[in-house]
């Protein structure tokens, strides 16, 4: 089953199952989906679907999205608003592959610097760069980037 039948799947049991707050998430993830796959039809001009990656590229930036306006709900005093934030978040989660934990990210960073040859500060980019696909869903980027900086300075 892909990513995008199981949103779907999950979708319709929420409906079923009258589970307000999930139903809210999947649909407005669906609707995510349907904007990357009319902006991805726009670029190629073919009618394409979102492949598993792409599909966990949304869920990520919506994860990233809830987890954002959490911190500022906290921040502003509304920690009601921060409690449904995270409470999305965690629905959202489900669908995106197990996180690294940080010793696994500094194992792949140690490996991405010899790698790379990288020595200094300037050379974030290319050790970033290397990182990117390995981590990508599985590790907050501003997480790997600090790590990285501390290695390289």
């Amino acid at each position: 089953m892909s990513l995008h039948e199981r949103i779907q799947s999950d979708f319709k049991s929420a409906f079923k199952n009258h589970e307000g707050a999930r139903l809210s998430v999947l649909k407005l993830l669906q609707s995510e989906i349907k904007n990357a796959e009319l902006g991805k039809r726009a670029k190629s001009g073919k009618e394409e679907s979102l492949t598993d990656t792409e599909i966990l590229d949304v869920v990520g930036r919506e994860v990233k999205k809830r987890r954002d306006a959490g911190a500022l709900y906290e921040k502003g005093g509304r920690p009601e608003l921060a409690a449904r934030e995270k409470e999305e978040e965690a629905v959202l989660k489900a669908y995106l592959p197990e996180e690294l934990s940080e010793s696994e990210i500094r194992d792949l960073i140690q490996e991405a610097i010899t790698e790379t040859g990288a020595m200094t500060a300037k050379d974030l980019g290319k050790v970033m760069a290397e990182l990117s696909p390995k981590t990508k869903g599985r590790a907050d980027g501003a997480v790997v980037s600090r790590i990285v900086r501390e290695y390289l300075s």
